[in-house]
């Protein structure tokens, strides 16, 4: 009996099969990624009612992430600056800024600016800045380099999966309280000496801040 299909037609139905398990896998993780970033709302930029540039006031500046966030090591809640501590550079600088005219508007009238949330958990989760901060989890563990951004995006899913992660490896995400490394965005282990790696530190800080010590201790 003649053969029907031509030889190639192996080679090209194995190329086929190859094509759509790869096809299948791309597609997947681009739905992955579809749901990470827009279910998510990763890396998405909040536009705010006043045009504030993290990315300007801490890099190029040098602000520290507590003079306006005055509660982040004392309470739950980092807190939001009032417009008194914009004014206090502001009353000075580009006071004349067109795009300062909201921050001018609470100043005169006494109402505060209303910031949009960037970072909402659900009303049934409880998070405590202060704790975290005073164990030394750095800002950039949750909230990413938010040195670099003119705009303020979520970095991090902040998932129960995600936090349950975190605390299960606490070690690799842990750095010195005493020299204000927690606000140092930039930090890295590399700092505290020679062959110093985030697992050996983190090791290190975890037993010496007493971080899921052990039964009895």
């Amino acid at each position: 009996m003649a053969q029907i299909f031509h030889p190639s037609t192996n080679t090209i139905a194995k190329l086929s099969i190859v094509g759509a398990v790869l096809g299948l896998a791309g597609f997947s993780g681009a739905l992955y990624a579809a749901n990470m970033t827009y279910g998510y709302k990763l890396y998405i930029p909040v536009t705010q009612p006043v045009q504030f540039s993290h990315k300007h006031h801490v890099t190029d500046d040098g602000i520290d992430c507590r003079y306006c966030h005055t509660s982040v090591d004392k309470s739950s809640f980092a807190g939001l600056p009032p417009t008194e501590t914009c004014m206090t550079c502001h009353s000075q600088i580009w006071s004349d800024s067109p795009e300062l005219e909201p921050v001018r508007e609470s100043w005169r009238t006494g109402q505060p600016i209303v910031w949009k949330r960037v970072h909402d958990l659900p009303d049934f989760v409880y998070f405590n800045h202060s704790i975290h901060v005073n164990k030394g989890v750095g800002c950039v563990s949750c909230h990413g380099q938010i040195d670099q951004m003119p705009e303020v995006y979520k970095a991090q899913t902040l998932t129960m999966a995600w936090c349950l992660d975190c605390h299960a490896h606490p070690e690799n995400h842990l750095r010195p309280i005493e020299k204000g490394q927690v606000y140092d965005l930039r930090w890295k282990p590399s700092v505290e000496g020679d062959g110093v790696t985030q697992a050996s530190l983190g090791q290190e800080l975890k037993e010496k801040y007493h971080i899921m010590p052990k039964s009895g201790n």
